[in-house]
């Protein structure tokens, strides 16, 4: 296995941990307990940090299609909006449904997102 591909595993890893750190969370309910809000916090700030890494390694191999560059921003929108509709919904106050609504949503958008800019940059010619 090369490298290029432990450092996706890796990526592919994290999402998943997310994910279940994510259902995890939201079947324990408000108040969110503490640890588990914590460990989710922290493994999808990880697995961000890794995909960045990811982006930036392919990128020093060559430069970035315009395709490669608008599928890294797009996945980079998607992941920032998680990190703030989660940010609104781990405070105490109430949140109108649409932020939970979009943080419910956007996990499978930024996947989405994330594959096509991981097949667009392992299939480069």
């Amino acid at each position: 296995m090369s490298t290029s591909q432990l450092w996706i595993l890796g990526a592919v890893c994290f999402y998943l941990l997310v994910f279940v750190s994510g259902f995890w969370l939201s079947r324990s309910g408000k108040p969110y307990n503490q640890v588990i809000l914590t460990l989710h916090k922290l493994v999808a700030l990880a697995g961000a940090i890794l995909l960045v890494i990811v982006l930036y390694r392919a990128s020093r191999v060559a430069t970035l299609s315009a395709a490669e560059l608008a599928a890294g921003v797009v996945t980079g929108l998607f992941i920032l909006g998680l990190f703030v509709t989660g940010a609104l919904l781990s405070i105490d106050k109430p949140m109108p449904a649409i932020v939970s609504r979009l943080h419910h949503i956007t996990p499978y958008l930024a996947v989405l997102s994330t594959v096509v800019a991981l097949y667009l940059l392992l299939n480069r010619r």
